[in-house]
């Protein structure tokens, strides 16, 4: 079943599609903690070794590109489910 015939399905049967796309949203960008964490256990370590810098740019990058993400939902209005 593709993308586009669920939504359908459920505009059809009356269900409020804007949980679930909130829900689905939240589990793609939720993704960003599994690289946050291990990554400011070992930046410390990365200091040590001189290439804090690199990491620490890394990151900035990483934090950039979910932000753009996060503002072109916001603005796309997907964000919005009340």
């Amino acid at each position: 079943m593709s993308a586009a015939s669920l939504r359908k399905a459920i505009l059809v049967e009356g269900i409020r599609c804007g949980f679930y796309i909130v829900a689905m949203l939240f589990v793609i960008f939720d993704v960003e903690t599994m690289f946050l964490i291990p990554w400011a256990i070992l930046y410390k370590g990365w200091v040590a070794m001189h290439q804090g810098l690199f990491a620490l740019i890394a990151m900035v990058v990483f934090l950039g590109i979910l932000l753009v993400g996060y503002l072109w939902l916001y603005k796309k209005g997907a964000l919005e489910w009340v």
